[in-house]
């Protein structure tokens, strides 16, 4: 059984964390939400604080699985940089709690050193995605600078979900993310490297 309690109280935190729009959550919160005893809870995670690190690793798990699954299904390092895109902002990503519980570890961040860990973690791996296949298709100093606009892209355009008017959905903010790489692609120098006869990199080797 305890893989199935812990596994429901990382999931009670999201649902805690999305309903107060902070960590400002207790121990005893989480494990009511869960339906288990805050005794219980202490036994699996020991704190509050080992509680909400094993939440965030459980996000980065879910993204970079999707992540992963997304990537295997492209064929061309175009459709790779697309399946990125939109794997950002799949729509369990984009789950109220879900969101809340990004925006409160960002805050968290500032004070939590462990907390920042972890969101770099996430960064990184963006950033490494975008600019694996971005390096076939430009030159290297081309490709890391649109990988990086285009990270930054995908990040503000998810905050902003979290407004709850927000004038731009999720399809607008895919195609906005589309566009900017479309006009950066079109106007780029090509790559002289190319996809013929270059081995074919793992999913493994995208997100390391």
């Amino acid at each position: 059984m305890e893989p199935v309690r812990r596994k429901a109280l990382v999931d009670a935190a999201l649902r805690v964390i999305g309903d107060h729009g902070s960590l400002a959550v207790t121990m005893s919160d989480i494990a009511r939400q869960a339906g288990v005893s805050p005794a219980l809870a202490h036994h699996y995670f020991g704190s509050k604080e080992q509680l909400l690190i094993e939440t965030i690793r459980s996000l980065l798990r879910q993204l970079r699985s999707d992540t992963v699954a997304a990537l295997k299904a492209a064929r061309t390092p175009r459709a790779r940089l697309s399946a990125v895109i939109r794997v950002s902002f799949h729509a369990d990503q984009l789950a109220p709690g879900t969101i809340a519980a990004w925006l409160a570890f960002y805050a968290e961040a500032q004070r939590s050193e462990e907390t920042r860990r972890f969101l770099v973690i996430y960064a990184r791996r963006l950033r490494s995605n975008l600019l694996a296949d971005l390096k076939v298709l430009l030159p290297a100093d081309a490709a890391e600078r649109i990988a990086e606009g285009a990270a930054a892209m995908i990040d503000g355009l998810y905050i902003r979900q979290s407004l709850k008017s927000a004038p731009i959905g999720i399809e607008a903010s895919i195609a906005l993310t589309e566009d900017y790489l479309n006009a950066l692609l079109a106007t780029a120098s090509p790559s002289p490297r190319s996809e013929k006869g270059r081995p074919h990199r793992t999913t493994q080797g995208q997100m390391t």
